[in-house]
């Protein structure tokens, strides 16, 4: 009896390197599913390391303007400065080993399934740190003094509807979202890059709330499509990564020395303009893979290392299913 003739996923024309088209469909693979599933990559600041484990953001006060009296001079204004130190968490990383005798045995293309879902899982951790973030600046003071911090708006706040229900609500949401940007327009806040992060429970109370999607009030969304798209100026992303629980010291945070932990479980939704967050990039996504001869094995790793911190807390909101304290 002879040898069967294997077909090697990895060759060129049946011949060479059983793993020569290996990394390049790997590669495509888990940056295609890496981009299609964060939600955050565009919407927050982001900088590029080359080397350290931190890297400092200026953080500077405003400058006062006045008229001249003639014959003054002019000496200069004090001008409030700090800087913002953003941390590089642990080098996160998805790995996986696949037999030759399975992938020989199998009747579809389980390596492609598995990296597409090591993109999948990369994105989503980045994504609910950054989120994890946003919610804390919401909730901090301000470096540079003189400076307003974050904000956070509860169901019992002046303002809001009778009984406010930010869960279940979607026109108590949307009211809300005209309170931030009512809070945004006073701290000088730019108009510009303004995202409301909601779970999709709340989307879909926010797309049958009359308001937000019927343009004879100015809505702009579609029942039909169950979409809506920005309500009092402010664009909204649904994302199942806002946190909604305890995250809490040494648990799945401790790559990144606790500083994403938090008490989430009453957040309802996230109001960040751009300049609220921001992520340095020591190692960008990151591929190998290769062949280990030795396991008789292909083996792929997925990686990433870097870290997020607050930039500007004044351009945060929290919007909080509870009363104020």
């Amino acid at each position: 009896m002879s040898d069967a003739n294997v077909t090697r996923l990895g060759q060129i024309n049946g011949a060479g390197a059983v793993d020569a088209t290996f990394a390049k469909t790997y590669a495509g693979e888990v940056l295609t599913a890496f981009e299609a599933s964060t939600v955050m990559a565009d919407r927050h600041m982001t900088r590029s390391i080359s080397q350290g484990k931190s890297a400092a953001f200026p953080a500077t006060g405003l400058i006062d303007a006045y008229y001249h009296t003639p014959g003054k001079e002019l000496v200069g204004q004090k001008v409030n400065q700090n800087e913002v130190l953003i941390h590089i968490d642990d080098l996160l990383v998805s790995d996986a080993y696949f037999a030759n005798i399975d992938e020989a045995k199998n009747h579809y293309d389980m390596r492609s399934i598995v990296t597409t879902e090591q993109g999948r899982k990369l994105a989503q951790v980045m994504d609910k740190h950054i989120l994890q973030v946003g919610v804390l600046a919401a909730r901090a003071a301000n470096v540079v003094s003189g400076l307003p911090g974050g904000s956070i708006i509860y169901q019992n706040e002046s303002g809001m509807p009778a009984s406010a229900d930010f869960l279940s609500n979607g026109d108590h949401l949307a009211a809300a979202l005209f309170a931030a940007a009512q809070k945004f327009d006073e701290k000088d806040v730019p108009e510009e890059e303004r995202y409301a992060f909601v779970r999709p429970a709340q989307y879909y109370k926010l797309v049958q709330a009359e308001k937000t999607i019927n343009r004879d009030f100015g809505g702009a969304g579609a029942y039909s499509d169950g979409k809506v798209y920005r309500v009092a100026g402010i664009e909204i992303v649904k994302t199942n990564n806002l946190p909604r629980a305890v995250v809490a010291n040494d648990t799945v945070e401790a790559g990144t020395a606790n500083r994403y932990a938090g008490d989430f479980s009453k957040t309802a939704m996230l109001v960040m303009q751009k300049q609220a967050v921001g992520t340095v990039k020591l190692l960008d996504l990151g591929l190998d893979a290769g062949y280990d001869p030795r396991r008789q094995a292909h083996f792929v790793i997925s990686k990433y290392a870097v870290g997020h911190g607050i930039l500007r807390p004044q351009a945060s909101i929290e919007v909080s299913a509870s009363t104020a304290p």
